[in-house]
């Protein structure tokens, strides 16, 4: 017996092209997962969750900024976060969502929380240690420094407040062609 071409165009492909995975990075990538701040082990999973998932994507050159960024983060709302409406109630659980997106070239990581109350993003450049002498340990600021740590290692770090005028949401962007020229895997 001689196989045949269909005829029947309901299966065929309509731009012939082939389908392409959903872990090929072309797609774009999108995970969340929400923690809260109480659990010991919140920052943790989040890092884990971060580390795991561009593993997954074939962005291992990322990971170790990327778990990094995100520990800072959670660790902000974990040490300084007060949810807007918990304010006189002790002992409410305080709700962290980490969210992971993933377009052609970029990285973005949001860590989103229920306090309002805007980050303290350093201002700027602070002197170079070279120009301190010995006196380097008077340039740390007294707060800040984890989001020093995070815009050292973001192509772009900003905050923008909660869609229902309660929380914010802290975001961080890494130029993924960047990470690959200084990590190529």
């Amino acid at each position: 017996m001689e196989a045949q071409q269909s005829k029947d165009t309901a299966n065929a492909s309509t731009t012939g092209a082939q389908r392409r995975s959903v872990h090929d990075p072309d797609n774009g990538h999108f995970r969340a997962l929400t923690l809260y701040a109480e659990d010991p082990d919140c920052v943790k999973a989040a890092r884990d969750m971060v580390g795991s998932y561009l593993q997954t994507w074939g962005l291992a050159y990322a990971v170790d900024d990327a778990r990094l960024i995100v520990s800072e983060l959670v660790g902000n709302v974990v040490h300084h976060a007060v949810p807007d409406d918990c304010l006189a109630m002790p002992g409410v659980g305080r709700r962290i969502d980490v969210r992971l997106m993933n377009w052609p070239g970029l990285l973005g990581i949001g860590v989103l929380d229920e306090d309002s109350t805007p980050p303290d993003l350093p201002a700027g450049e602070f002197i170079s240690p070279a120009l301190a002498g010995d006196f380097v340990e008077a340039l740390l600021p007294d707060r800040g420094r984890g989001l020093l740590i995070v815009q050292r290692l973001a192509d772009a770090v900003w905050w923008s407040p909660g869609l229902k005028g309660s929380g914010k949401s802290v975001w961080a962007r890494l130029d993924l062609d960047r990470l690959w020229a200084e990590n190529p895997a």
